[in-house]
């Protein structure tokens, strides 16, 4: 797995499952049947553009803090549901909680990676 982050070649690989993410993100308010609630709609609209514009912009070479790009907002979608407080409309705050993790997890991973750092202290 550490190859998939670490190797340069195998880099666009993470863009582009952001990429996904964030289409996900965007298209969540009508596949989970939340667009009616604007304020959630309105964030997955928006917060998923951010993630897959980055990922878009990535793959052209622009990466020196695309992960530090994805980490804040992928942070942010996880906790937009309690911020801003559609947290009572279950399938947006699992839409934001599942593909903001995942795009958190993979940056926060990507970085520590991205530093030649060990996959275990022993």
């Amino acid at each position: 797995m550490s190859k998939i982050f670490t190797s340069v070649g195998n880099r666009p690989v993470l863009d582009v499952v952001n990429i996904i993410a964030g289409i996900a993100l965007v298209l969540s308010p009508w596949f989970l049947a939340y667009a009616t609630a604007a304020t959630p709609a309105w964030h997955a609209w928006i917060a998923g553009a951010v993630i897959a514009l980055v990922a878009a912009v990535a793959l052209f070479g622009f990466q020196t803090y695309k992960d530090w790009a994805y980490l804040a907002v992928g942070l942010w979608t996880v906790a937009a549901p309690w911020v801003i407080g559609f947290a009572g409309v279950a399938a947006a705050m699992w839409a934001h909680l599942i593909l903001g993790a995942v795009v958190a997890v993979m940056a926060a991973a990507s970085l520590w990676l991205s530093g030649n750092r060990p996959l275990t202290t022993a």
